[in-house]
């Protein structure tokens, strides 16, 4: 979903080197230094305006949280939340996140989530879908043995044919929800922007797999 142009992006990313990366590859087993400590850290593939990363890391203090995001504008808005509500367990950086393993060493981080991906629903475009096989390699490739990939998605398609592929690389599921607003899974659920807008029109998928050798 496509964001207006902020004037204001820009100079605001400027303002705060702290908390945003520009250059991911500089710190490729080196992300710890950009934390308080050398807590676990999640990361979130495509965190948009960031009410999830920020929500988690509120709830998660122990935890520290790197969150993905290609387009400025809207990086910029999640920046916003995390300078004004003084997270230090997160760190963003503006790219793609399809190029985790560029920037990530094996074990660097502990686990990933995907929210709403684009689903990318012509037939040409499947190997851009971030729960294809190059995408689950890349995934793997940084993340340690037995971590988790978590993926929610209110698209059918999305999710029918993310349940194929991530069956096809061998990955074991630990949960697979239907409809995880009208289940007890819920109760813990933090929820997108996206999320929150459209949980009402139609049930929003949940998967929650492990990499295994």
């Amino acid at each position: 979903m496509r964001v207006r142009n902020k004037p204001w992006a820009n100079q605001f990313i400027l303002d705060h080197p702290e908390s945003i990366v520009d250059d991911p590859e500089k710190y490729i087993g080196k992300w710890e230094s950009r934390f308080p400590n050398d807590a676990p850290i999640y990361v979130e593939i495509g965190c948009g305006k960031g009410k999830f990363i920020t929500e988690m890391a509120e709830k998660n203090p122990n935890i520290n949280f790197i969150g993905i995001e290609i387009q400025k504008s809207v990086i910029a808005m999640t920046l916003k939340k995390v300078v004004n509500d003084h997270l230090s367990n997160v760190q963003l950086i503006h790219t793609d996140g399809g190029l985790v393993n560029t920037f990530f060493k094996k074990g660097e981080i502990a686990k990933i989530f995907l929210n709403f991906s684009d689903p990318w629903p012509k037939k040409r475009h499947t190997k851009r879908r971030l729960t294809s096989p190059h995408f689950l390699q890349s995934y793997q490739d940084v993340l340690p043995d037995r971590a988790e990939l978590e993926f929610k998605t209110d698209n059918r398609g999305l999710f029918e044919y993310s349940l194929v592929s991530l069956n096809n690389f061998g990955m074991k599921f630990e949960t697979v929800n239907l409809n995880l607003h009208d289940s007890d899974a819920v109760k813990d659920n933090v929820e997108t922007e996206y999320e929150e807008k459209f949980k009402e029109k139609g049930p929003i998928y949940k998967i929650v797999a492990q990499f295994v050798d």
